[in-house]
């Protein structure tokens, strides 16, 4: 009964925080305009799934509302490609599916809208941000779309497609490192089973240790120590109140990613630290206006609420 009661808890936390964040949501993210030319790349870049065919594709640039076709312009993400931009794959097309389309926005940061969640079923905007700060990506609208079910890990060649036909290349190793990096933060949020509070506050430390470890390089001029990386982990998860919900094993699994990432010049990237400053902003309005709002709508007594009734019923099964 103790388990069931836990499991029932996790399920109605999970409910109150989705209905709250559903209500600022990601619908703050401004949609791209593709009548838009941008003075650096001129038209938004609309870099579709390799594995789709010509109605498939159509049926994409529909999903992320491209009128014209004549007004972006397009590039398939291809299994060479993955195996450029993330080192991995056999080449092969046909899974690819997921597609972007990305648009310049100086002093922007970094934005993520997924037109299609229901289809995107493991990767969040969140996630996508975090990982595209770590591989270079700056200052741009991202919108992420797949016609049907995809994990989305691999939406972030299309990212990077889309930056160099527009003349901008990545480093090689901030690339597989960011894609290490989003498949790390995705598992470990999919084997907790962290509803999307979790989730976001895992963001939140990500970005908090990030931080730490570039402030450590800027004061020492060393990297941390594997001790040091795991007490800044440890510190971070308390800090966003996840010492509890995030295992031993999978702390030690950070671990080992952060070592990595302390390698690249992530680490004391100008533009990485100001990139993760504008996100931790955003990332904090964000948990903040929707408790604003929710406060303000009387979501949050209805939520109360409904914790009652639920107690209620609890109760009722035992009389």
């Amino acid at each position: 009964m103790k388990t069931f009661i836990k499991k029932l808890s996790k399920t109605i936390a999970g409910v109150s925080a989705g209905l709250i964040l559903a209500t600022a949501g990601a619908s703050s993210v401004q949609a791209i305009d593709t009548s838009v030319v941008d003075e650096a790349w001129g038209k938004p870049t609309f870099v579709y799934g390799g594995g789709l065919s010509e109605a498939e594709i159509q049926q994409t640039a529909d999903l992320l509302k491209i009128e014209n076709m004549n007004n972006v312009a397009s590039t398939p993400a291809t299994g060479e490609d993955l195996q450029k931009y993330l080192g991995y794959g056999s080449g092969n097309s046909a899974s690819m599916i997921s597609s972007v389309l990305v648009q310049r926005d100086n002093n922007s940061g970094v934005n993520v809208n997924i037109i299609t969640p229901e289809d995107i079923s493991v990767i969040t905007e969140q996630q996508y941000i975090n990982a595209a700060i770590t591989a270079g990506v700056e200052d741009v609208n991202i919108e992420v779309a797949s016609i049907r079910p995809v994990t989305g890990e691999s939406a972030l060649t299309g990212v990077y497609k889309a930056l160099e036909v527009n003349g901008e290349e990545l480093d090689q190793e901030r690339m597989e490192v960011a894609q290490d990096e989003l498949e790390t933060t995705s598992e470990i949020a999919e084997g907790e089973d962290l509803d999307e509070d979790e989730s976001n506050r895992l963001d939140g430390a990500i970005i908090e240790i990030k931080q730490q470890l570039a402030d450590i390089k800027e004061q020492t001029d060393e990297l941390a120590t594997r001790e040091e990386i795991e007490q800044i982990i440890n510190e971070a998860l308390e800090k966003y109140d996840l010492q509890n919900t995030i295992s031993i094993e999978n702390i030690n699994i950070l671990v080992n990613y952060f070592e990595k990432y302390q390698q690249t010049s992530a680490i004391d990237s100008e533009a990485v630290k100001k990139q993760l400053n504008e996100f931790a902003n955003d990332l904090g309005d964000r948990l903040g206006d929707a408790w604003q709002q929710a406060e303000e709508s009387g979501l949050l007594d209805r939520i109360a609420n409904f914790f009652k009734d639920i107690a209620r019923s609890i109760a009722n099964l035992f009389n």
